[in-house]
């Protein structure tokens, strides 16, 4: 009998977005129809709405639309082209130089908007016609374009670690953010190596090397942008303000640097505000759904049974964590990465913890697996946006892709098996 909630649960899951249906409504009815298991039809419904309208009830979630929203303002305030323009400077003169300097413009806007759309989106309407041009070829560009645009959903601010923190109980938003840049920048580094060798095989165009001269004018462009890093990151860490209060702060500066680059006006504002209230609506939604559908496994003692079943295979380290990764970056191929958050970690938080893992690494491993998925069909976002921008097909981008996803699975795993990488920052700061 205690297995049958999990049947009803995963079985009408899945029944339900094979025939289409979006991903939050299959969440928010399979946990309804698992709740019909065990108590009568109007408590289960009226159960799983409340627990719809409480998992939104946090003050952390706030940090989310304050997020997108500035995301959105950099996207249109020119904050890319001059962040481009410096990454440029830095290794434009290397093999695979312009996708190279993807990668780093990736970085650097994640670093700063959180957003591996808004990264693509821009990275990928400013870089690709000039990769083109330069004789890159299409599909090349949108394969370094989609990888390294998830990059910024590592590197702090970071909205899917705020959504982990509130998954998990509570980790330290501040520690999972510096936890975050190491094995941000070593993906970022991975994908650079793989990129310059496919580059170096296929005897790409290589460009002028920049002067000191041209470097320090580009990185003092890129100043004003980069600072935003500092007063966010900086005032989280210190404790000046949380989380939340840095989101709305970056939101005032990258309006008010918008105005001074003249890339922002006020008849632009209502268009910026009306897609940054799409995208959260979108991510609310999503969110509620998954927190009610967490609170029915552990209603149901879903977690337990699974947390159990799981230790009951093997009591070694290495093999669990080898099964958490593949069940997850198969997750990831099906799932959205915010519900994925919200229903895997209670499921699986309390395996690793028994196995001595931090929760804060353990954060970090979740999301750098989801971020493979936002890169594959048939539910990659990010692979459909650096598709539709690169104006080519899935089909075609896929032979570059391969290399790119092994890059980015070696990141992970080194991440796995070697905790220093995403605990000794925090531990430098008493996080």
């Amino acid at each position: 009998m205690e297995y049958i909630p999990i049947i009803v649960l995963v079985l009408s899951f899945i029944g339900l977005l094979s025939i289409g249906m979006p991903v939050a409504w299959s969440i928010a009815i399979s946990s309804v129809l698992t709740m019909l298991v065990s108590i009568p039809a109007l408590p289960a419904f009226t159960t799983v709405s409340q627990r719809m309208g409480t998992g939104l009830d946090s003050f952390a979630l706030l940090a989310i639309p304050f997020f997108v929203l500035s995301g959105q303002l950099m996207n249109k305030g020119g904050i890319a082209h001059r962040l481009i323009a410096f990454a440029k400077t830095l290794v434009g003169s290397l093999p695979g130089g312009l996708a190279l300097i993807n990668v780093i413009g990736a970085m650097l806007m994640g670093a700063i908007a959180g957003s591996a759309m808004a990264s693509a989106s821009a990275m990928g309407s400013i870089l690709g016609p000039e990769m083109e041009k330069e004789g890159y070829s299409r599909e090349f560009g949108a394969a370094v374009n989609i990888t390294s645009a998830t990059t910024g959903l590592v590197i702090p601010p970071s909205n899917i670690l705020i959504v982990y923190s509130l998954a998990s109980g509570g980790v330290s938003i501040a520690a999972l953010f510096l936890a975050g840049y190491i094995p941000g920048i070593l993906t970022g580094l991975f994908l650079m190596l793989v990129a310059s060798f496919w580059a170096k095989k296929k005897k790409y165009k290589v460009g002028k090397r920049s002067s000191l001269k041209q470097v320090l004018k580009a990185f003092i462009d890129a100043v004003p942008s980069l600072f935003l890093l500092v007063i966010v990151i900086g005032g989280i860490i210190t404790g000046i303000f949380t989380a939340t209060e840095a989101s709305a702060i970056a939101v005032l500066y990258t309006l008010v640097l918008g105005f001074i680059y003249k890339e922002i006006s006020f008849k632009s504002l209502p268009e910026i505000l009306l897609d940054s209230s799409a995208t959260t609506a979108v991510v609310m939604l999503l969110i509620g759904a998954s927190m009610s559908m967490s609170w029915v496994m552990s209603y149901e003692n879903i977690p337990q049974n699974i947390s159990s079943t799981l230790l009951a295979i093997s009591d070694n380290k290495i093999i669990i964590l080898l099964l958490i990764n593949l069940i997850l970056l198969f997750v990831g191929i099906f799932m959205d990465m915010t519900p994925a958050v919200l229903i895997f970690t209670p499921i699986f938080l309390p395996v690793v913890t028994a196995l001595g893992m931090d929760p804060i690494q353990f954060g970090i491993i979740m999301v750098l697996n989801l971020c493979i998925g936002l890169c594959t069909p048939p539910v990659g976002s990010v692979l459909f946006v650096g598709v539709g921008i690169a104006q080519t097909t899935i089909q075609k981008v896929v032979k570059p892709l391969l290399p790119m996803f092994l890059a980015m699975i070696v990141a992970l795993f080194l991440v796995t098996y070697f905790p220093q990488l995403t605990l000794w920052l925090p531990s430098l700061f008493d996080l």
